[in-house]
């Protein structure tokens, strides 16, 4: 069967053109289609940076922080401090230096950002229920805006430990944006999921 292309005339009436279907699709190349990759950037892979944020004292700024994160494929890393909360001040210098040192950055980089939760706008907007956070320090996890509770840390012993931090942010930031675990057997010893 033939089939031809229509097309209006002058008086509105469809004509039959003269080129067929047949002819048209074979002058259309399929070079992309041959399973090659398309580069549609010239510009270099630039490799993932740790970004830390200033600290959350209103819901505007934490919703801000979990979008910029969710867009560049990144977890968040949250640290809940108070001002009342001596621990606090003690784990969060290791924590930001961490951070800064580029702990994570081979894995994919994170952003990192305090939540204070004695903040009036924090504690007002219920924050600290809203994630369950019922201990000083927490560390909490975000990936693509959702909380990872089944890595949250309140154990203050280990986040005073270098090596476990180093191991969880780098776990952490193998997420990429999945959603899902990031790591492997070390995490599900760590947190009491051993099978």
């Amino acid at each position: 069967m033939h089939t031809s292309l229509l097309r209006p005339t002058l008086a509105g009436r469809l004509s039959p053109q003269a080129k067929p279907y047949k002819t048209i699709f074979a002058s259309i190349q399929k070079p992309l289609l041959s399973g090659s990759r398309v580069q549609f950037s010239t510009s270099p892979k630039v490799d993932a940076k740790n970004q830390v944020y200033a600290s959350v004292r209103n819901l505007d700024q934490f919703h801000t922080y979990q979008l910029l994160s969710a867009s560049s494929q990144t977890p968040l890393l949250t640290f809940w401090t108070a001002s009342y909360c001596p621990t606090c001040k003690v784990v969060e210098p290791l924590i930001r230096e961490l951070v800064e040192s580029g702990v994570g950055e081979a894995e994919g980089g994170v952003g990192y950002c305090e939540v204070e939760y004695d903040a009036p706008d924090v504690m007002s907007a219920g924050l600290g229920m809203t994630y369950m956070i019922n201990a000083l320090p927490t560390l909490l996890s975000f990936d693509a805006q959702e909380a990872q509770v089944e890595t949250k840390v309140m154990d203050a012993r280990k986040m005073a430990s270098r090596q476990f931090l180093e191991e969880w942010i780098r776990t952490e930031a193998r997420r990429h944006g999945n959603r899902g675990g990031g790591g492997g057997n070390f995490l599900s010893s760590l947190f009491g999921k051993s099978k």
